[in-house]
């Protein structure tokens, strides 16, 4: 039987260090380049991939995820050929896969039709970026039916009340954004985070990935005491973008390598 999400971060930290949870824009710069830096993340000791569908309209993400979305885009890449991506990674790396989308694309297929993609990709996980956890529960439910889990977001502005509701709805974890805005990598981590966590995880009540803003292996080492998992997205796109295409896996490689050691160091 397929693990939840929750079970391979539960693993991970018995091993002795929280979840590495690399993030990677379908077909950035290529599929094929995206193929080969997901393997190089295996290598290098990823735990989850999260893997983000190019859209026209991502409020949610800074201007580097923006510019390589913007770029898949311009090369015909689409919520379907994504998720036929994340099943060709899938089968060729055996991790388990979150894909990071927003709303729109979703309602473009229909929540049955994407629920089924995913199942059919191999997800383990959807992210629905600008879903309100009010309005998840058919979505939830549609993609339960099929084995993937509904990941919801929880941020510094969420309330107790809504805290309690991402923790029933979303499945067996729940994706904490460190800070408030967009995507996108920091200097430091936003003041107060570990206490922060505390309060979500004794609300939600289910282990927490951790994401926006995570850059280098000081901060991924600085969270990893208080996550279930460290998500990073922004510093591996940029830098497999200044390694151009021919070079990105390799150069996103090197980088999770920096960061799995820190987060050993961590624990």
């Amino acid at each position: 039987m397929k693990k939840t999400l929750a079970q391979v971060l539960s693993e991970r930290r018995a091993l002795g260090r929280a979840g590495f949870v690399p993030f990677l824009v379908a077909g950035d710069p290529s599929p094929k380049a995206t193929l080969a830096a997901a393997r190089e993340l295996a290598r290098a000791g990823a735990d989850i991939l999260e893997i983000g569908v190019p859209f026209s309209d991502p409020v949610a993400d800074g201007p580097v995820i923006q510019a390589a979305g913007g770029r898949s885009l311009s090369r015909g890449m689409s919520i379907s050929r994504a998720l036929d991506l994340v099943g060709d990674i899938v089968r060729a790396e055996g991790l388990p896969a979150i894909v990071f989308t927003y709303l729109n694309p979703v309602l473009s297929l229909g929540k049955d039709e994407f629920a089924r993609r995913c199942a059919r990709a191999g997800a383990a996980g959807a992210l629905v970026v600008d879903l309100p956890a009010e309005d998840a529960a058919p979505l939830s439910r549609a993609l339960g039916r099929r084995g993937v889990e509904l990941v919801l977001l929880a941020s510094p502005t969420t309330t107790d009340a809504r805290l309690r509701l991402i923790g029933r709805l979303s499945g067996s974890i729940v994706y904490y954004v460190s800070r408030e805005g967009v995507t996108g990598a920091r200097a430091d981590l936003a003041p107060g985070l570990a206490r922060r966590l505390e309060r979500v995880r004794r609300l939600a009540g289910k282990p927490l990935i951790v994401g926006f803003g995570v850059a280098d292996g000081a901060q991924a080492r600085a969270l990893a005491p208080h996550s279930d998992g460290v998500v990073v997205g922004s510093a591996l796109v940029a830098a497999a973008a200044k390694a151009g295409a021919s070079r990105a896996p390799r150069a996103v490689g090197a980088l999770a390598r920096r960061l799995v050691r820190a987060l050993e160091v961590a624990c």
